[in-house]
């Protein structure tokens, strides 16, 4: 737990800053439970730190949309969490711009159907923070690879994302 405790709450940051800035979940809070979450599976075979890190961003992800769905059920926007795709990872001092959290899971889930490893690079890159040729050594795949499905996922994402909002739009003003 000491060798990884660190990376996992640098993790927990990462993911965290993109939330609305009234979120009560704490880089903290996520770190322990995605480790108790960890701790829980018996048969673990994950070769290298990259396969233990994406699984442990997959585990945060799962309980920021677990999080996100009791908070949405006791106020109304509780799914709205600050989101950009873009080119280098989760950026330092982002400028406010949120997107449905729910929807953005449930985008990352029909991404994942088209082809799994676009999903995990953007779980790699985005949530975990890694670049291009670390991504690519966990995936065992090309440099040139990662690249070109970073550059379709973000565009697949934000396309996604972004007919989401005008229908909810729609939906509002009808």
């Amino acid at each position: 737990m000491p060798l990884v405790y660190g990376e996992l709450r640098r993790l927990g940051r990462a993911a965290l800053p993109r939330q609305a800035p009234d979120a009560l979940l704490q880089p903290t809070a996520l770190v322990h439970e995605a480790w108790l979450r960890l701790a829980g599976k018996e048969h673990l075979s994950l070769a290298t730190r990259h396969q233990f890190y994406g699984l442990a961003v997959k585990l945060m992800r799962d309980i920021l949309v677990d999080h996100v769905r009791r908070e949405q059920s006791l106020k109304r926007g509780g799914t709205r969490i600050r989101v950009d795709l873009g080119d280098d990872g989760p950026p330092a001092e982002p400028e406010p711009r949120y997107v449905d959290f729910l929807a953005l899971d449930e985008a990352l889930r029909r991404l994942g159907a088209i082809k799994a490893r676009y999903t995990a690079i953007v779980e790699l890159r985005y949530l975990a923070g890694l670049t291009i040729d670390e991504t690519a050594d966990a995936l065992k795949v090309s440099t040139a690879t990662v690249e070109r499905e970073w550059t379709f996922a973000r565009a697949w994402l934000r396309r996604e994302l972004t007919a989401r909002r005008r229908s909810r739009r729609r939906e509002a003003n009808s």
